[in-house]
């Protein structure tokens, strides 16, 4: 009984199955770059026939000399009795069909096990959470009660004793009165206590106030970053394919996000996903509107021109003139926003060639930053929750803003070409439900 807590305790705190194959780990490697552990023959077959291969969990690139051997793993593995792994290995050859798991398949293997005692933690941690955050917010708007109290306070009293003071002296100007009738009045009692005392008051319950201010935008922020980390709940009895869907005008009017309102609209520019060149494992919906990663591959029609990674353009390009469009990447901790080429490869990465320009955020690195031709340009900018691009093709120019109730300009690319230009897009980890959206033209 002691050994089988034991075993519960070490799967519990740490992840000793491959994402790979989603089987205890066999010969575990760790990469040098982004330290990820995969079994060795796993990630072996997944970089078969590649001088570099992207990391399945975070895309980063690594080589056959950047594995290393992960010993402390192999030793906890070590640990697991063996009639445990056979017994998982008897259940996993019954619920997948016969070969090995490709790893960019490795979502279609099925719940790992133990999926419903952690989402039960996920949501008692939440619940922790936000009781946490409850209790903050009370202290907070106690002490900040009780600093305004002692203020008034203190003010009151200071207010009492500048009275008795004024009574004191006015006994004292009855009898100077005749010597100082003849200067101005002006000269004779400069300046109020009493004034003063309210203004160090007013001043003081300004603070206050500013400090509240500040202190429920931060809240804002952590809670919408709080937000971010779990994928959008999607009713239980909704079909696991996507197909293209619509919402109804009215709802979509309703959306005051989804409305482009800035100074940058009279260029709008009515644009939507192309079902034809999307990754089939994101699935686009929402009047073709919104793109999202997908748990399992999509029903889309073969095309010959799809991606085979993370990304999707839209159908409309441009050849001429100057157009605007923005996107809503709030419920994404990962993405890219660009312009590219028809001509892009159904493999090359957002950024990193001669046909497309971009500019990135990941969350794992907290970092934003602006890439072309596989350069990239760190820009030093906090994370932006809707992007604005602006397409000048007379002046040869793409720029990317961070839009809030203002535009700012995160950063400028020269183009130069006569190719037709697309809105083009990436989405971070295939682990997590991140999605993009495309704000509803507003044109003035």
């Amino acid at each position: 009984m002691a050994a089988a807590v034991g075993l519960e305790r070490l799967l519990g705190a740490v992840e000793l199955r491959c994402t790979c194959c989603l089987q205890f780990f066999r010969d575990p490697v760790r990469l040098s770059g982004c330290t990820h552990s995969f079994c060795r023959p796993c990630i072996l077959q997944y970089r078969a026939g590649k001088q570099r291969a992207a990391c399945p969990l975070c895309r980063e690139g690594f080589e056959l000399k950047d594995l290393r051997p992960n010993r402390e793993l192999a030793a906890l593995v070590s640990l697991i009795p063996q009639e445990v792994k056979d017994e998982e290995l008897e259940t996993g050859d019954e619920l997948k069909p016969s070969g090995a798991v490709p790893c960019s398949d490795r979502s279609s293997a099925g719940p790992r096990p133990g999926q419903k005692e952690y989402t039960s933690q996920i949501r008692s941690q939440i619940t922790k959470d936000f009781c946490c955050m409850k209790e903050y917010v009370e202290r907070q708007e106690r002490n900040t009660l009780m600093f305004i109290e002692q203020e008034q306070k203190a003010a009151q009293e200071k207010t009492e004793e500048t009275i008795h003071q004024l009574r004191g002296e006015a006994n004292m100007l009855t009898d100077i009165k005749a010597q100082t009738s003849n200067l101005p009045e002006r000269q004779r009692y400069k300046g109020s206590p009493s004034a003063m005392t309210k203004m160090t008051l007013d001043e003081k319950l300004n603070v206050a106030k500013t400090a509240v201010e500040d202190l429920k935008r931060k809240l804002e922020i952590l809670l919408l970053e709080y937000a971010q980390q779990f994928p959008p709940v999607q009713p239980p009895d909704l079909p696991q394919e996507t197909s293209v869907c619509s919402l109804p005008p009215a709802s979509a009017a309703k959306n005051p996000e989804a409305m482009i309102s800035s100074q940058l609209s009279q260029w709008a520019a009515d644009v939507t996903f192309d079902v034809r060149r999307v990754y089939e494992r994101l699935a686009i919906a929402a009047q073709n509107r919104t793109v999202t990663v997908s748990s399992s591959p999509t029903d889309y029609k073969p095309s010959p021109n799809r991606f085979c990674i993370s990304q999707v353009t839209c159908s409309q390009s441009f050849s001429a003139g100057c157009h605007y469009w923005e996107v809503i990447t709030n419920a994404s901790d990962g993405w890219a926003v660009g312009v590219a080429h028809e001509i892009i490869g159904k493999r090359d990465k957002l950024g990193r060639t001669e046909h497309s320009w971009c500019v990135e955020w990941l969350g794992s690195k907290k970092q934003l930053s602006a890439w072309h031709r596989d350069q990239e340009t760190l820009l030093c900018k906090d994370k932006p929750l809707k992007v604005g691009v602006l397409l000048e093709l007379q002046k040869k120019t793409v720029s990317f803003y961070s839009i809030t109730d203002k535009e700012m300009l995160l950063h400028t690319f020269e183009i130069n070409t006569s190719h037709p230009l697309y809105p083009a897009f990436w989405l971070y980890s295939l682990e997590r439900n991140g999605s993009l959206t495309l704000s509803h033209t507003n044109r003035r």
